[in-house]
């Protein structure tokens, strides 16, 4: 069973500092977390190595209260996606700044949100192995505060939940379950037409071991997005929440569930949950958009909803990572002490933002520098005629995609812009 949020989130500051984290000061070695967010030592000049990732304590803190004002504005829950950061610390703020509880993908986090005290989770997948389900139907049991919602999308999926949770494993009470359908032709999981959710959701009520709560689905999968195929999607997706309203599926509930939302078009579920006409129980619009909490200075930054609807506010790119210049081989090359081991590359190269000399301590803008490709342990740099650049200076890189920056990091130093480091995020991947 999970503990209480103030106990466990204490466990990550009582940590040694050692060389299990990237990045931080050697001589801190014998510190706990605690210890060393204390000193309060500036990542430039505070015995900090490179590379190490930082996170910003101000663009982090704007980023929590747009995304908190945005669901409340329009009339959404918020169960920010976990596995973006897998960060305790994260999953704390992002429930007091109002989440309703914090969605995950796989068991293995649903243990660690367990392991923090997290009470709610959507976990927006499937589950059909055994041991997993066993697990949460022991925590169900343990803890009457718990819930857990995860998708179904087939009669086999929900004969093999049953079977699993059955017997000595059963249950104080049934696992919820939304129907997942799925994004179309092509897409990833979720049933493909109307007519098959209804043989699922017929299925969950021929067994006393789950219980249907809802509908979801992920809009992201939508082949060939645009907003109006996108919106017509989401309008399907609503329409089987009023469909089986009618057919009296939800008989007995407080409330139902309807969910969707990536960071891509949240924008789009906003507009099409606010047309959902009153069902027979409340609704819980359910939004799940997860990347917004660290944002990136690419991928999403080209993306967010925010750049078609400026008048809401717009997102921070909230990482930076700091390498050194190791090589400068060449006016027209250079190499910085980071690489694929440091840096996401998934959805596209870092790009150099800034530069902070090594002799002067000041910092500017990265002109004529480029990254053009990344080795293990190196960035490639091509710097054109008259870029400022010398071995030993520190280049900040932004970072394109959240998901696989925060997994290639432990423990990762939240800095205030005056490089002051204020307090370390721990992620369990």
């Amino acid at each position: 069973m999970g503990v209480e949020s103030g106990e466990a989130s204490a466990r990550p500051a009582e940590e040694l500092v050692d060389h299990r984290f990237k990045g931080l000061p050697p001589d801190a070695d014998g510190l706990t977390v605690a210890e060393l967010a204390a000193e309060r030592r500036n990542l430039f000049t505070g015995g900090f190595t490179t590379p190490v990732l930082a996170l910003s304590a101000e663009h982090l803190e704007h980023n929590l209260a747009l995304m908190e004002a945005y669901a409340a504005r329009h009339g959404l829950a918020f169960a920010p996606h976990g596995k973006t950061s897998m960060a305790p610390e994260l999953f704390r703020r992002q429930i007091e700044r109002g989440a309703w509880g914090i969605t995950l993908a796989v068991p293995h986090q649903v243990r660690v949100a367990r392991e923090f005290g997290i009470a709610r989770v959507f976990l927006a997948n499937e589950v059909v192995d055994p041991a997993a389900l066993r697990w949460i139907a022991g925590e169900l049991t343990a803890d009457p505060d718990f819930r857990i919602v995860c998708y179904v999308d087939s009669v086999r999926g929900v004969e093999l939940m049953d079977a699993a949770l059955r017997g000595a494993a059963r249950p104080a009470r049934p696992v919820d379950v939304v129907v997942e359908l799925g994004a179309g032709e092509g897409a990833r999981t979720g049933v493909r037409t109307e007519a098959e959710c209804a043989v699922v959701a017929d299925a969950v009520a021929g067994v006393d071991t789950l219980r249907l709560v809802g509908v979801a689905g992920y809009e992201g999968e939508v082949p060939e997005a645009t907003p109006e195929r996108v919106a017509a999607w989401l309008r399907r997706l609503t329409a089987l929440a009023v469909d089986f309203d009618k057919a009296g599926r939800f008989a007995g509930l407080d409330e139902v569930i309807v969910s969707a939302g990536g960071s891509a078009w949240f924008d789009t579920v906003a507009e099409v949950f606010a047309e959902l006409p009153e069902l027979s129980v409340p609704v819980l619009k359910l939004l799940r958009s997860g990347a917004y909490v660290s944002h990136d200075a690419g991928h999403y930054r080209r993306i967010t909803p925010f750049n078609r609807i400026p008048e809401e506010g717009a997102l921070e790119p909230a990482f930076r990572l700091w390498a050194q210049v190791v090589s400068r081989p060449t006016p027209e090359q250079a190499f910085v002490n980071a690489g694929k081991r440091d840096a996401a590359y998934d959805l596209g190269l870092p790009s150099a933002e800034v530069v902070r000399d090594a002799g002067t301590g000041a910092v500017r803008e990265a002109a004529g520098i480029t990254v053009t490709g990344l080795s293990d342990q190196h960035a490639w740099l091509r710097t054109e005629s008259g870029a400022e650049l010398e071995v030993g200076d520190w280049v900040g890189l932004g970072l394109s995609h959240p998901c696989t920056s925060f997994d290639k990091w432990k423990l990762i130093p939240v800095v205030e812009a005056d490089g002051t480091v204020t307090d370390y995020v721990r992620t369990y991947f």
